[in-house]
């Protein structure tokens, strides 16, 4: 049986129990530029890798804010997370409207996954080919969640997702007992630590390529771009440089495509659009 005899509809599983198109748009979000998430005791902080299509345009941007105790940061179709971003923005009005409060972020990112999960049952429709890292703050504490084409949904410590995220998580494992007790300044610096790592060899974080979003107790969702990263990048220490182990380690990982392009084309499917 080939794949290809499967892969042409959302509705159609393959012999094996699998469905795909959800598959594919799950690849879509690991051809997308890195972003990482992580948390502490008062606050959560996502940091993200910017790419530009060539070198006529400018930088395009990784971090949505959604209300002023949430926002996203995204990986992997642009457009996508743009609708998402706009339904989530509605469902927190909806609750400062009809309640006079901010919506807590369980509810939200459960309406985040039944409004992907439709895509992946109805014929004619595809599935949402974008990650999402939802940092917030609500009630009972700061959270990061993680979100899939799939519709599953993560609650976590910390999270890393798109291109060579792999390395950024081995980081984020190695010192993850010691995110809850840390400072603000000390989270952004993991932060940004474990984004670096996630870059070539030859490439450094600058204030160009990468943005920081913070939300916490007694602070609002705050986007920090450009010029206003220098501080944060100024905390962490010039990249050390790679063994031949960590070299061939990574390029044995796939290559992303730069956002805007097409990702490669797995077998029997047509490419999707970044």
């Amino acid at each position: 049986m080939f794949r290809n005899q499967y892969d042409n509809d959302v509705t159609v599983w393959s012999p094996q129990g699998r469905i795909h198109q959800i598959e594919y748009a799950m690849e879509a979000v690991k051809q997308g530029s890195a972003t990482v998430g992580l948390k502490s005791k008062t606050h959560a902080v996502v940091v993200a890798l910017k790419r530009a299509s060539s070198e006529l345009s400018a930088h395009q941007k990784k971090i949505i804010p959604i209300d002023d105790h949430v926002g996203v940061s995204i990986a992997g179709l642009t457009s996508d997370a743009r609708l998402l971003s706009k339904f989530m923005r509605a469902e927190c009005m909806n609750s400062r409207y009809a309640y006079n409060s901010a919506l807590p972020l369980s509810r939200l990112i459960s309406a985040v996954g039944n409004k992907s999960q439709v895509n992946t049952q109805r014929d004619g429709r595809r599935p949402f080919g974008v990650g999402l890292l939802v940092a917030g703050y609500d009630e009972t504490g700061p959270h990061i969640y993680q979100t899939c084409p799939s519709s599953n949904h993560y609650d976590c410590k910390a999270m890393a997702i798109g291109a060579r995220s792999q390395s950024a998580r081995t980081y984020l494992e190695k010192y993850l007992n010691q995110f809850s007790d840390s400072t603000l300044e000390e989270l952004v610096k993991h932060g940004l630590t474990a984004l670096r790592d996630t870059l070539p060899n030859e490439s450094e974080l600058t204030t160009k390529n990468c943005s920081v979003a913070i939300v916490g107790k007694d602070q609002k969702f705050t986007v920090y771009e450009d010029d206003d990263v220098a501080n944060f990048l100024a905390g962490i220490e010039s990249k050390p440089s790679r063994t031949k182990k960590d070299e061939s380690s990574m390029e044995a990982e796939t290559a992303p495509a730069a956002e805007g392009e097409s990702t490669p084309k797995p077998e029997g499917e047509q490419p999707m659009e970044h």
